[in-house]
């Protein structure tokens, strides 16, 4: 005599394995993993506006991963932007690099990066070395 319910485990297995797959890419935790040299070569391409220290064009990066968006004191942001409410997370920061003015219409940022790698290697090197 066989036992039927074995068969059952395994697609209820399966199920679950399928399901908690589906969670993790949909939450975001599939982004590519960030290289903190690649981004740090890859941020020289930002300092025409910006500084890790100091405000410019662009307000300062010290401490960008977890900040909320428009509260660096002495930089001037777009209203929009300052009471947006968006707080700097690894996925806000992703998608704000993807293409500011899907987040913040009025935004002064009009730079765009679209290769998710790269956008993962930028923010490692801030994640890292603009704390």
């Amino acid at each position: 005599m066989k036992i039927r319910s074995n068969s059952v485990h395994q697609r209820s297995f399966a199920s679950l394995t399928f399901a908690a797959i589906a969670i993790v890419c949909s939450t975001g935790l599939a982004h590519a993993t960030g290289n903190v040299a690649r981004g740090q070569t890859l941020y020289k391409g930002c300092a025409d506006c910006h500084s890790i220290n100091e405000n410019a064009v662009g307000p300062m990066h010290k401490g960008v991963v977890g900040r909320k968006a428009g509260s660096v004191p002495g930089y001037d942001y777009s209203p929009d932007l300052k009471s947006s409410g968006i707080v700097w997370t690894e996925d806000n920061l992703d998608k704000w690099l993807a293409g500011p003015q899907a987040m913040v219409a009025e935004t002064k940022m009009f730079f765009d990066v679209p290769d998710p790698q790269d956008r993962a290697d930028i923010i490692a090197y801030l994640k890292e070395k603009a704390r």
